[in-house]
């Protein structure tokens, strides 16, 4: 079943959800031997070893573990990448909460606050600010994580992503409904 989101008003979240200072068991990197829900809704995270968990029109996030291939040359994480995931984690909630309809990013904006460093594993994650009829908003944050206590250690980014949505899907696209419901949460 569906969630209800009411399109026709804006659903203003920006700070009645507080997220946990913990994040999900989950986040420690045991799949069990799960094909990457990450490979299925979104290749370029994917090559880059990010990590989708949790997908919802209400809550979208993930992890990455700074490698070489995600950095700049002083060692840190590539603000580029930071991007890539703001973009994506807000797509891939909007695209849900839109009934799964056809979105277009508008509007990227992100403040790198600190850096990650080469090993570091970072946690990112997308809420909803506003879901209209026609104009979505979500902020999406991204933290340093203690890994031996799963516990968010320093905020690093915080990014606003504004989406076009109830967009009609390509027929060359209509595939992609049935990925993201596959691992959704409704």
């Amino acid at each position: 079943m569906q969630p209800s989101i009411d399109n026709n008003q804006h659903h203003h979240q920006q700070n009645k959800t507080t997220p946990t200072q913990t994040v999900p068991s989950s986040m420690a990197g045991d799949d069990g031997g799960r094909p990457s829900k990450t490979a299925d809704l979104d290749a370029p995270l994917h090559v880059f070893g990010f990590e989708i968990d949790v997908v919802s029109p209400s809550l979208v996030n993930g992890r990455l573990r700074v490698t070489p291939k995600c950095c700049q040359p002083f060692k840190v994480l590539h603000g580029g990448v930071s991007a890539l995931i703001a973009e994506a984690l807000g797509s891939i909630g909007a695209h849900v909460a839109s009934g799964f309809k056809r979105i277009a990013g508008v509007q990227l904006s992100i403040n790198h606050i600190k850096a990650a460093l080469l090993g570091d594993l970072v946690f990112a994650e997308a809420l909803p600010v506003s879901v209209g009829k026609t104009i979505q908003v979500w902020e999406v944050k991204m933290w340093k994580i203690d890994p031996s206590t799963m516990e968010k250690r320093a905020l690093l980014a915080t990014s606003r992503v504004t989406l076009l949505s109830n967009l009609p899907v390509p027929d060359n696209a209509k595939e992609a409904e049935s990925i993201l419901r596959r691992h959704a949460k409704l």
